[in-house]
This record gives C-alpha cells, sequence and structure tokens, in this order.
C-alpha cells in the first residue's frame, strides 16, 4: 500500500566545524502500516552524544510503534475511540524506550576523559546524564484506515491529502517554558509533544525533516510548495529518491548550513491517480509564489 525513502546529510557548518551530523531518520513500511521518522540531535556543548541520541529516538519510535500494532484489529478498533489518549500512550512509551537505550549505551560507553575536559568539575556535575543525548523527535504513520503523527522540538511535518493540499497538520503550541528546548531528554518530556490525528481522508504522502531543510527556504509557502512538487512526481520517477537525495544534499548548504533530514512515505497508486490534479496545485503555486514576489517589488518602490 505504501513506500518510502529517508535520508540524511551532514550540513556545511558541520562540515567546515568537523562536527558529525546529528540527524538520524528511518522510515518503514509494513502490510498494516507506515512509519516515517526524523530527530535531531541538539549539538550543543552539554549535549555531545546527541547524534546517538537522535539514533536511539528513531530506533524508539519504530519499536514502539511496531509494539502497538502487535494486535492490528484491537488496534485499529480501539484508537479512533480516544486517539489522544493513546497517541500519550505512544509518546510515553518512546520515552521509556529511548531512556533504555541511553541508559545501555551509557553502561556499556561511559563518558571519556576528553568528553569531560569541556567542563569544569562542577559544570559537568550539574548535565543529567539522559541530557548528553538530548534530541527532538517527529514521526507520522499512515494505517489502514487513519494517519497520526507526534512532535517533540523543532523540525516539520507535512501531510498531503487527496485534496492536494500540502500542510502541516500540527498545531505548534509553546508548551516547552521559555528558555528551554522541547527535547526527549527533559524531564517531563512527554508534556512538551504535539500531535495530530485525521481519518476519513486519503494520505496520498507525508513527509518528517528536520529543521536545516526549513531554514533552506525563503518563506513558508516557499517550504509548502517544494513538499506539493515532491508529491507530484513521487509517481512518475524511478529514480526519484536519488534526485530528492541530491537536493536535500544542495540545500544543507543554504540557510543555517544545518544538518538536514527528510523523511517520507507515500501511497504510490494514489499519487499515480491524482497526478493530474498535483500538477495542477504546482502550477497554481508558482503563479501564486510570481504574484507574491510582484507584490513585494511594487512595496520596496
Amino acid at each position: 500500500m505504501f513506500k518510502g525513502f529517508s535520508n540524511s546529510v551532514r550540513g556545511a557548518s558541520h562540515e567546515q566545524s568537523g562536527l558529525v551530523c546529528q540527524d538520524s531518520s528511518a522510515h518503514f513500511v509494513g502490510e498494516y502500516y507506515a512509519v516515517a521518522v526524523v530527530a535531531d540531535g541538539h549539538g550543543s556543548k552539554k549535549h555531545f552524544r546527541s547524534n546517538m541520541g537522535s539514533k536511539f529516538a528513531v530506533e524508539a519510535t519504530l519499536d514502539t510503534i511496531a509494539n502497538f500494532y502487535k494486535d492490528v484489529e484491537s488496534f485499529e478498533k480501539t484508537f479512533p475511540l480516544n486517539h489522544k489518549f493513546v497517541i500519550k500512550r505512544i509518546n510515553k512509551q518512546i520515552i521509556a524506550n529511548w531512556n533504555s537505550k541511553v541508559a545501555e549505551h551509557l553502561k556499556n560507553n561511559p563518558v571519556t576523559a576528553d568528553e569531560r575536559r569541556k567542563f569544569s568539575e562542577a559544570e559537568f556535575e550539574q548535565i543529567p546524564p539522559e541530557s548528553y543525548y538530548g534530541t527532538t523527535l517527529i514521526a507520522c504513520i499512515a494505517g489502514r484506515n487513519f494517519t497520526f503523527g507526534l512532535q517533540i522540538g523543532d523540525g516539520s511535518l507535512i501531510t498531503v491529502f487527496d485534496d492536494g493540499e500540502a500542510v502541516n497538520p500540527i498545531e505548534y503550541d509553546e508548551s516547552a517554558p521559555a528558555n528551554i528546548t522541547a527535547s526527549l531528554c527533559n524531564a517531563g518530556a512527554v508534556s512538551y509533544f504535539n500531535g495530530f490525528y485525521v481519518d476519513k481522508k486519503k494520505l496520498i504522502a507525508a513527509f518528517a525533516s528536520t529543521d536545516g531543510l526549513y531554514t533552506s527556504f525563503g518563506s513558508d509557502n516557499d517550504f509548502l510548495d517544494y513538499h506539493t512538487i515532491i508529491t507530484s512526481q513521487l509517481a512518475a520517477n524511478n529514480e526519484f529518491e536519488a534526485a530528492v537525495l541530491k537536493n536535500i544534499t544542495k540545500r544543507s548548504h543554504f540557510g543555517t548550513q544545518d544538518d538536514v533530514s527528510l523523511s517520507c512515505i507515500y501511497n504510490p497508486q494514489l499519487a499515480a491517480e491524482n497526478v493530474d490534479m498535483l500538477n495542477r496545485k504546482v502550477e497554481e503555486n508558482k503563479k501564486k509564489a510570481a504574484e507574491r514576489k510582484a507584490n513585494m517589488l511594487k512595496s520596496n518602490l
């Protein structure tokens, strides 16, 4: 029913500084559901193992969703009855799985003298061990009868249903207190999650991306239009995944020059059935973009 692809590339700023890629991404396509997931390790001083933290976040998400889908019929029957409660349970399980992976890694790989060298003794003692691995997380899950997603921290989740509109279905709220980055490593992290649930609509494609992709665009409209273009080409080009990888690699040198991850799940049959409509959307978006540019030029005169 679904196909997918996912890639993470190192940003130009990290190439220049010698910092490893802090992003991780993955997708899963099974008989009953598909998942697109990305995570962005914070990469700052106290999060010195965040590249591993993002990897564990992706793994924890795939493990958790697989566990909830063990009894497919029961899950699909009960989820729509109280989706907010179920999504919160999923978020809690992801956090628990992530913490277990972090604890196991730290047990087998104690902090090295080189890692400690950047801190004074007092500074290091103030850092909770899970903060070494701090990361964001975004995932979209498409089932047979519904689509849902979850997010903690920055980045973007874009969906395209059979109306052809590229939208961010998650209503962002300032759930994290001032000066605190929403992260899996936070105490009470479950309260920082946002999510969405949609049924009775057919999903053509869903995209999860880290904020390095968003910052490579000049505006929200350009960012959304980009996803419409990708969706319009999903059914037609057998080499399209390689083209997307080439594009996001190029975009990792724009904007903040940050790492870029993009994970996608899509329904190739629906993409093919709606290709004419999607192409019309692309042309409409081009006209709107030209009008916005013209209006901007007029306002600057």
